[in-house]
């Protein structure tokens, strides 16, 4: 488990690997272009002091959207803690927003997580006491809900208390874990066994030995109706079924057909037999579901969506999520669960609510909708800042490149201070809709980038000039060129 842990890796959404080549893409192209200033100039007759230059850097690289990229982050984290949701990172939260599958577990995640033993189903010619006392011993070293419950109801079966449970000396017991999915005990010469129904069917045929036709049945009729099957055996004799009954969340259904509306393919992803998993799956309205799924099935099951190009996310609550958690590009951990599952999940829902997923991906939007907004602005800064450097830089020797010079700002000097004050100033300003971020209503992509281009690529080209040329007037005004 630790191993496939440590080998799951989360992948760079692709607006994050966009955003990081445009950054470092203009970063290296204006660098250059401001290193080859130099010679051009020289060629010219045009000397250029090294403080012009590095105003002209610092101008045309992408600063204003760099600055403003942690403030996008923070703000997503406390929007979500506003929703009871812990958010270890903010590339997390910003990749929820590119979610199209989700991956669920079922128990305490679809299910309240609690399943009880109802109902003890003895083979033939075993009695319901026998198969108590089985299903009891062997469910012992089971820690989990469902094996406490089996001890629970055997005691009622046998009318018993738990001082009465003595297993004889020299007995060894076998932990229930989620690679073998099964629970045992060896005492007297007998291994009696209690786990789920292909493990268990493993196991009798590794001891040459078969499921009777009418414990299968009863097995199939347990499924069908939705709850979870375990079989109980000794060696290679059958001794019986065991019901456990799953409990759906109240409002999942509701809850899982919003996600279908904003486009998330909702999968569940369970160690129960299919049947089981199908009655489940249509209970809840899933769209589709993976059965008898041990942790490593779950981990290459995310790899083969993101291999696919879909962003994953996955929510789960026990240790055997936590590879799976690891890997999946927005892991969502049950608060009430383990601290194998929180630790590897990058997001905590402290009250333990699937639902909160539908909240996370439209915060996620809104981060990628902010962060798209601001960087079309932050790029038509630099188109603004070219008619104000450049003019200023080689007007004097050059007078035919004054009708770049549209601001008629007052002096080369008053120019290049007062577009480095409006490049300081204008982060800060913008700070507030960082931490706002640009509100978030279902569209199409063509409608937001028109949105996108109107608002916030047009106003990033008049702005400037606006506060370029107003500055230019306050320095005059202060004497200070």
């Amino acid at each position: 488990m630790i191993g496939m842990v440590e080998s799951a890796k989360r992948q760079m959404t692709p607006n994050e690997k966009a955003l990081q080549i445009l950054l470092v893409g203009m970063s290296v192209m204006f660098t250059v272009v401001v290193i080859t200033l130099v010679p051009v100039a020289s060629y010219m007759g045009v000397t250029l002091a090294i403080p012009v230059l590095v105003a002209l850097l610092v101008c045309l690289m992408p600063t204003t959207i760099g600055g403003l990229l942690p403030a996008i982050g923070i703000a997503g984290m406390e929007r979500l803690l506003a929703h009871n949701v812990v958010a270890l990172s903010g590339k997390a939260v910003e990749a929820s927003g590119n979610v199209d599958v989700v991956l669920l577990d079922k128990t305490g995640t679809i299910t309240l997580g609690n399943r009880m033993a109802t109902e003890f189903i003895p083979a033939e010619g075993v009695t319901k006491e026998e198969l108590a006392v089985s299903a009891m011993l062997s469910s012992l070293a089971d820690e989990t809900p469902e094996g406490r419950s089996i001890v629970d109801l055997a005691k009622q079966v046998l009318g018993i208390r738990g001082k009465d449970i003595r297993p004889s000396e020299g007995s060894t017991f076998m932990a229930f874990s989620a690679e073998t999915r099964m629970s045992g005990i060896d005492m007297e010469g007998k291994e009696i066994r209690k786990g789920a129904n292909d493990a268990i069917e493993e196991y009798v045929k590794s001891k040459s030995g078969s499921i009777p036709a009418s414990i299968s049945t009863a097995v199939d009729d347990i499924a069908k109706q939705g709850g979870t099957p375990l079989l109980v055996v000794e060696g290679s004799r059958v001794l019986g079924a065991v019901r456990l009954k799953d409990v759906l969340k109240e409002g999942i259904k509701e809850k899982l057909s919003n996600l279908r509306k904003v486009g998330i393919r909702s999968v569940m992803i369970t160690g129960d037999n299919p049947m089981t998993a199908a009655a489940i799956a249509a209970e809840a309205g899933i769209d589709d579901f993976i059965g008898q799924a041990k942790p490593e099935a779950k981990l290459e099951a995310i790899r083969k969506y993101q291999k696919d190009g879909h962003m994953v996310a996955m929510i789960g609550d026990g240790t055997n999520d936590a590879p799976a958690l690891a890997q999946a590009d927005v892991a969502v951990a049950m608060n009430a669960g383990t601290e194998a599952a929180r630790e590897a999940a990058n997001m905590v829902d402290l009250d333990s609510n699937p639902a909160k997923l539908i909240d996370i991906v439209e915060i996620g939007k809104q981060i990628l909708i902010t962060r798209g907004a601001l960087t079309t602005f932050s790029v038509a800064n630099d188109v603004a800042k070219y008619f104000t450097i450049l003019p200023a830089m080689f007007m004097a020797q050059l007078p035919m490149l004054g009708v770049l010079n549209v601001m008629q700002l007052h002096s080369p000097n008053s120019a290049i201070l007062a577009a480095i004050m409006f490049n300081a100033i204008v982060i800060p300003l913008l700070i507030p809709l960082s931490l706002r971020g640009v509100k978030y209503t279902a569209s199409s992509g063509e409608d937001l980038l028109r949105r996108n281009l109107l608002i916030y690529g047009v106003g990033g080209l008049i702005v400037p000039f606006i506060g370029i040329k107003l500055i230019d007037i306050l320095v005059v005004l202060l004497h200070l060129e």
